[in-house]
């Protein structure tokens, strides 16, 4: 039996080579603005539409703002360190690809399996946020959809008007809009890149609308406390409040790094993915923070823990032209979020696949259409089925978890490449080494030490199961081809 090297790492060269062969080649179509509307569209979603008003009303009052700010700054830390492994090693597979030229493959197969958290029960999560808001236009235009068909079948029975309750059965707008971009994105990726331009151009003009029109109806007496006085309980309000908040809106800022797994399909990766990942966070940061303002101005935070808080707010504006495009611009916001993260789910599978570490069949493109279409039903319909029968709080928790795990694996692959491998050319280089990428994974660690603990145990559930799985089948497959072990 061959001994197996477990900490084997590939090559930078041969990561690089392995994505440029015919047989895998995918169409370089995206420059730097669609690779920006690309982090903008996975961004923009279901943080600025929700969580703003969740961590408003149970954690920092209106200092929700200084909340937003610590996230971006956090994930400042961590683009920065993504920018320059996209840029070095430009190619698809985003924290995985990263992590096997670094730190092995079991710690990459690890990585890997944790990215299905961020990408796959992300756009799950998302889904059933773009759910609630169909749901909320539906009732405003007299035609709503019927509970238990709106409605998770894990999740806690609705309450109804009489008071009486009703069970979920199954979220079907949730699993519908997940199987609709499933379709667009086997098509290919010009036409979801257009696609997603187009939305993501309407979803921002909507977001500065709230900011422009909102900002004329804000009182101070709303900021009034700015961080209010804590309760006596850790992460409710005061500023353990805002370091809470901190974590919950963190959700929002994920779809960022999905840009990177778009390298192998940039024109110009080691320039245009550095300036789709900082742009992006940027653009958004400076959005999220001001729409946290005006609608914490507007009204009171007390009011804003609801699944449409920036419609709340601008309700109390009278402003009901404004309100209906809110409504659709979070339908659109939440749309290209999944797109986003459907896409880089696909593109990840895609590279371990390659790599022989999951069946050859995540590598294989449609013949006319150039994309991954096998890999990406099937992450379709599992997303579909997930987010047809699990509530948004689990997902999103499992989601922040596995995402900040793979963001800390990041920093590190860039001190470990600066300190063993500094001869390799850096199109563009991380400023602040060492402190920078060691605040990215300090911010990392405390946001997830914030966490719940019962998400920690599903997180070990969900790792011993990736664990079992790649043993199993790395025993089967033997060693894989391309693969490059210690001392050949």
């Amino acid at each position: 039996m061959t001994t197996r090297n477990y900490f084997t790492r590939k090559s930078i060269e041969d990561i690089i080579a392995s994505g440029e062969g015919e047989h895998v080649k995918m169409t370089r179509s995206l420059g730097p603005i669609s690779l920006t509307a690309l982090g903008v569209g996975g961004i923009i979603g279901t943080g600025i539409f929700v969580l703003t008003g969740t961590a408003a009303a149970h954690n920092a009052g209106p200092a929700v703002m200084i909340s937003f700010a610590l996230a971006g700054v956090a994930c400042a830390f961590v683009a920065l360190c993504y920018a320059e492994l996209a840029a070095l090693i430009p190619v698809a597979g985003s924290t995985y690809t990263y992590t096997y030229a670094t730190l092995g493959e079991i710690f990459a197969w690890i990585i890997g399996w944790d990215l299905i958290l961020e990408y796959g029960m992300g756009a799950a999560t998302v889904a059933v946020g773009w759910s609630g808001y169909l749901a909320n236009v539906m009732r405003s235009v007299g035609l709503p959809l019927p509970p238990q068909f709106a409605a998770a079948y894990f999740a806690e029975p609705i309450k109804l008007a009489d008071g009486g309750t009703i069970e979920g059965v199954f979220n079907v707008p949730a699993a519908a809009i997940i199987l609709v971009l499933t379709a667009l994105l086997v098509r290919g990726t010009r036409e979801s890149s257009l696609f997603n331009n187009v939305i993501v151009a309407f979803k921002v003009f909507v977001v500065i609308a709230v900011i422009v029109f909102g900002a004329a109806h804000v009182e101070a007496a709303n900021w009034v406390p700015l961080v209010p006085e804590n309760t006596g309980e850790f992460g409710h309000f005061g500023w353990s409040g805002v370091m809470r908040g901190a974590s919950v809106v963190f959700f929002a800022y994920i779809g960022f790094d999905a840009v990177s797994t778009a390298a192998q399909e940039a024109r110009l990766p080691q320039r245009d993915v550095p300036i789709g990942i900082l742009g992006s966070l940027v653009i958004c940061t400076i959005l999220y923070v001001a729409v946290a303002a005006v609608v914490t101005g507007v009204v009171s935070y007390t009011k804003l823990g609801v699944p449409d808080p920036i419609a709340v707010a601008i309700d109390a504006t009278g402003l009901t032209w404004l309100a209906l495009a809110v409504k659709l611009g979070a339908l659109a916001g939440l749309t290209t979020a999944m797109l986003v993260l459907l896409y880089g789910q696909t593109r990840v599978f895609f590279t371990m696949a390659l790599d022989g570490l999951l069946p050859p069949v995540f590598s294989r493109l449609h013949h006319s259409w150039r994309t991954p279409a096998i890999s990406q039903t099937f992450v379709g319909v599992l997303g579909a089925l997930t987010a047809g029968l699990f509530p948004i709080r689990e997902l999103a928790e499992m989601v922040n978890i596995g995402t900040l795990a793979a963001f800390a694996l990041v920093c590190g692959a860039v001190l470990y490449l600066r300190r063993y491998s500094p001869e390799l050319y850096r199109p563009f280089r991380a400023p602040g080494i060492p402190v920078m990428p060691i605040l990215g994974i300090l911010s990392c660690l405390a946001l997830m030490a914030a966490l719940p603990g019962p998400t920690w145990i599903r997180l070990f559930v969900w790792m011993a199961i990736g664990l079992a799985f790649y043993f199993i089948y790395g025993n089967m497959r033997g060693r894989p081809a391309g693969r490059i072990a210690s001392g050949e």
